[in-house]
Order: C-alpha cells, then structure tokens, then sequence
C-alpha cells in the first residue's frame, strides 16, 4: 500500500503550476532544450501513451453509438481494481468554478489497489461507471491511457500495471491548456482514435476563429474558412462543440474498429486486468 496522506493532494494543487511552466519553458531557447530533455523520459514512448475521447453524441459514421462510455466502461468492467481520487488536481490548482473539484481521476489495475484508501475511493466496476457517467454528463472529456508519472503521484511501484482515465476540463487541463506547446515527442504521445477525424462544412463556416482559438494543439488555421490540420489535431472535439455554426462534425470510420485499436494499444502499454 502506498503512503500518501490526505493533505498530499492540496499539496499537490499547490505545486502543480510548476507542470504548466515546463510545458510552455521548452519552447524557450538554451533552457527549453534543457527542461525538454530532463522531462522528455516521463512524457514519450511507452511512458506516457493516451487518447482523448471526444464526448460529442453525434458523431457521423458511428450511428448512435456514444463513444466515450463504449470505451471506457468497457475498460472499468475488465479492470482488476479501481480508485476514485478524492480530488482533481488540475481543477484544484486552477480553483475551477465550471465543474466539481471532486470529480477526480480514476485509476485502474492491480497498481491502483496499492493507492491509499486516504487520498482515493476503492470501489466497485459500477461504482466507477456511475463516476464516468457523471463526469461525462458535466462535458468532461476522458483521457485514458499509461501515465508514467502517476506511479510516482500516487506512490505505486511501476510495473505496468497502472492505467490512468482522466476527467478533463478545457478551462484546467494541464495538457488541454500546454499541448501546443510539447516537443514533437512527447505531442506524439497524444493519440488520436483509429479513423476518427473532424470535418470542416466550409458553407456554414463564418471564419470566426472560436474552434482556432480553442484549440489546444493549434492545429486549426482561418483561411477563408477553419482548415484542421490532421497531423497536429489530437481528435478531442471540442472544436466541433465550440463552433457557434455547427460547421464542425466529428466523424470515425468504424466504431469497432477505433474500439479495437485503442484497447490493443492500452493492453500493449499496461496491463490493467
């Protein structure tokens, strides 16, 4: 069992800046170079390995299906164990006022069993989808993937059994706040779902610039009309839900198939049953 008192997670909220000044410290010259390559091991390759999924309910192509909840309820039900933290740091650091500092991150797998019963709730498979489907009702995105860091977090021994679903918010997110700014490689580590993309109806654009400004990858330019560039857009969604026009439409080729590829890339990085 991990050692980790209840007051860890304010202090916590109260170191947590220091994540969203490295993140935009390595574009600077000389020391960025330096920051990126101390913290470059926890933020790439195997350590660090996770997709958004995008919240909207219509997304063309996957009829009715709700994404979010498919693929992760599908992933509490297998899971060994899962813990509820207490409090969301990135929303505590932030004194976030648009949604529940309660709502925090769940953690699955045998590592989460490690976590003290101090600092998180234990609970059952339905436990923790009634979690998700209350952070998803409050527009919550879930990220879910390996997260190297929260072995050290968290106080578990990392033996790839600790798998990480984040409940994230635009307005706290350290990642959804920092992503433009990450070394290519540790943007890389932010996966887009298998076939998922976001279509841009260019008669109903009006060139606003509010799915640009919102952005976290920058992967959205105004020319004329938001062009999304397929490279850098991680496939969050929340362009589409911004977008005062609805000219923005999520769309994934096969449901099954995304399903399929982010389960095989989870179970190649952890394993969490």
């Amino acid at each position: 069992m991990s050692r980790r008192p209840s007051w860890w997670l304010h202090a916590l909220a109260v170191i947590w800046p220091v994540t969203w000044l490295s993140a935009r410290a390595t574009r600077l010259p000389v020391v960025g170079r330096l920051i990126a390559a101390a913290a470059l091991p926890f933020f790439s390759k195997k350590n660090l390995n996770v997709s958004y999924i995008p919240i909207n309910r219509e997304v063309q192509g996957a009829g009715s299906s709700f994404l979010p909840r498919q693929i992760v309820e599908e992933i509490l039900r297998r899971a060994s164990h899962r813990v509820i933290i207490n409090r969301c740091t990135c929303r505590d650091d932030r004194k976030c006022r648009q949604h529940p500092v309660t709502c925090g991150c769940t953690l699955v797998g045998d590592g989460a069993a490690e976590i003290d019963p101090r600092i998180a709730r234990h609970v059952s498979a339905e436990e923790a989808i009634q979690h998700l489907d209350r952070t998803l009702a409050d527009g919550l995105i879930p990220m879910v993937g390996r997260v190297k860091l929260d072995n050290l977090i968290w106080g578990v021994r990392d033996r790839g059994r600790l798998l990480t679903i984040c409940h994230c918010c635009r307005c706290c997110c350290t990642i959804l706040n920092s992503g433009k700014y990450l070394p290519d490689q540790a943007a890389a580590s932010i996966k887009r779902l298998a076939g998922f993309t976001m279509r841009v109806d260019a008669a109903r654009c009006a060139a606003c610039g509010t799915c640009a400004a919102g952005c976290f990858m920058g992967a959205i330019t105004v020319d004329g009309h938001a062009r999304i560039d397929g490279e850098k857009c991680k496939g969050c969604g929340q362009c589409a839900t911004a977008c005062p026009h609805g000219a923005i439409t999520p769309h994934v080729a096969s449901v099954e198939a995304a399903i399929a590829e982010i389960h095989g890339r989870i179970n190649a990085n952890v394993n969490y049953t």
